[in-house]
């Protein structure tokens, strides 16, 4: 209502992203800022050379997410080899439907379900949040999202 931009936090609550866009784009009323409403979707990125590089990478993620749901909330911590020695599977579906918007290939799997979220959403931006542990796969991981 005030004519503002609008950033939804869909990289940890996924489930409310399509009624938020939604009640935004219904309530919205231009101002002297924007004339249009303006929507940015954060979501997880873990782009690497292979999907199963991206996979490993992606685990810090998903160990962080758990801490959360355990309110257990410790610094990011390394990748590992098997998320599913990590958690119940009723941890695990809850850690799966809580990083639904995360897209984590390489490249071109990045690219092209990146490009189906953008149609099935269509906002106008995404912020690219990426949890990784090692810094120098963070930046890789940049830089292959930024190339796209």
């Amino acid at each position: 209502m005030l004519g503002l931009p609008f950033a939804f936090a869909s990289h940890f609550a996924p489930a409310y992203l399509d009624i938020a866009i939604e009640t935004y784009r219904d309530r919205f009323q231009p101002s002297e800022t924007l004339k249009e409403p303006y929507v940015i979707a954060a979501v997880n990125v873990v782009a690497a050379d292979s999907d199963k590089e991206a996979k490993c990478l992606f685990t810090s993620t998903q160990l962080r997410a758990l801490g959360m749901i355990r309110g257990n909330q410790e610094p990011l911590q390394p990748p590992v080899n098997d998320i599913e020695g990590s958690c119940s599977k009723t941890e695990r579906d809850t850690v799966d439907q809580r990083l639904k918007h995360s897209f984590v290939e390489g490249p071109a799997t990045v690219k092209k379900n990146l490009e189906s979220f953008l149609d099935k959403t269509q906002v106008d931006e995404i912020m690219a949040v990426s949890h990784i542990y090692e810094h120098s796969a963070r930046l890789r991981s940049f830089e292959m999202l930024s190339s796209l």
